[in-house]
């Protein structure tokens, strides 16, 4: 593997291809900023999980994938549908509940999902996306569809059982899936740290004969490397394992109050803010201009706000719709 990454970082990506992931990271930007405001004014209930900070990962991960490969997401998704090209009207209509959203308006901030997009779904459930990537990768092998499916779950997602089985399955069965681990460093308010055995959480996939690799998860080209390595490799031989290592700017939720981190803690992980970091990698190496990034995420502004336009005008679910999509 390590020659091929090596090949493949010397490729150079097309000038459309980099202006697009950075599209994408300032659209998970945007959007999730606009969550904060919506919340902010209590117009929409529950709560939700902001992606701030992780960009990098899901736009360099997601990337790499080909269009009609899989993926599963967690309860911090609004990253992941963006990096995989959800339409932004149709999921900023989901997040405020109403008709014209990708679930109808019934699964909301922690729910989305759009089978067509390849998108398997969002999950409230810590380590719930893992087993779906198991069974996905199990159909896709059994129906020689050539799909590989990349798992998204967070570091206090693997102390679940489901994580174990998921991962032993799948290295039993060489199935075509990439296990990637956003470790954040903090699972609600517990640092990985204190809630797992092994620092270095790429042993615990070596534990089941799974080849494994940890990437800068703020280092969006080197995401989209080490990614792309894996979906080649989970394609032709059966699952890698991923650890991505970035950190969440906001809280755990809307109601966490960050009384467990430090404020030179967060303000050191500010300095490493994947954005930044893509955009001077793009004027040094790229000949863009500050104009051209900053027209980029001038546009990615416009198009949440029309995002919002168009999920407020739409209606709300009626009361008739109650019982439809129920299944269980």
């Amino acid at each position: 593997m390590a020659d091929k990454k090596k090949q493949h970082k010397n490729e150079e990506l097309g000038r459309e291809k980099l202006e697009d992931m950075l599209r994408k990271m300032q659209l998970i930007r945007s959007f999730e900023e606009k969550v904060a405001w919506f919340f902010s004014r209590g117009m929409v209930h529950g709560t939700t999980h902001l992606y701030i900070g992780e960009e990098a990962t899901a736009v360099g991960a997601t990337a790499a994938l080909r269009d009609d490969d899989y993926i599963t997401s967690t309860h911090r998704g609004h990253g992941h549908c963006i990096g995989k090209g959800i339409e932004l009207n149709r999921m900023m209509a989901e997040f405020l509940g109403k008709s014209d959203g990708y679930c109808k308006g019934k699964g909301g901030s922690m729910h989305i999902a759009d089978v067509r997009s390849g998108n398997l779904g969002a999950n409230g459930v810590v380590g719930g996306g893992i087993p779906i990537a198991v069974g996905a990768g199990l159909t896709s092998k059994m129906k020689k569809q050539d799909r590989v499916v990349l798992c998204f779950f967070g570091d206090g997602a693997n102390n679940q059982g489901s994580f174990h089985e998921s991962l032993n399955l799948a290295s039993v069965w060489k199935l075509p899936v990439v296990f990637l681990l956003e470790n954040n460093t903090y699972a609600m308010s517990l640092n990985v740290a204190k809630s797992t055995a092994v620092s270095d959480l790429t042993e615990r996939a070596r534990a089941y004969s799974m080849d494994a690799h940890q990437m800068d998860g703020n280092n969006v080209m080197e995401v989209y490397h080490t990614v792309r390595e894996a979906v080649e490799q989970a394609r032709e031989n059966g699952p890698v394992f991923l650890v991505s290592h970035t950190y969440r700017i906001m809280g755990h939720s809307k109601s966490d109050a960050n009384r467990y981190r430090t404020r030179e803690e967060i303000e050191a992980w500010k300095a490493k803010d994947p954005i930044p970091r893509f955009e001077q990698y793009l004027i040094e190496e790229h000949d863009f201009s500050r104009e051209d990034v900053d027209a980029v995420g001038e546009n990615a502004r416009n198009a949440i706000e029309e995002a919002v336009a168009y999920a407020e005008q739409s209606p709300f679910p009626s009361i008739e719709s109650i019982e439809e999509d129920v299944y269980a």
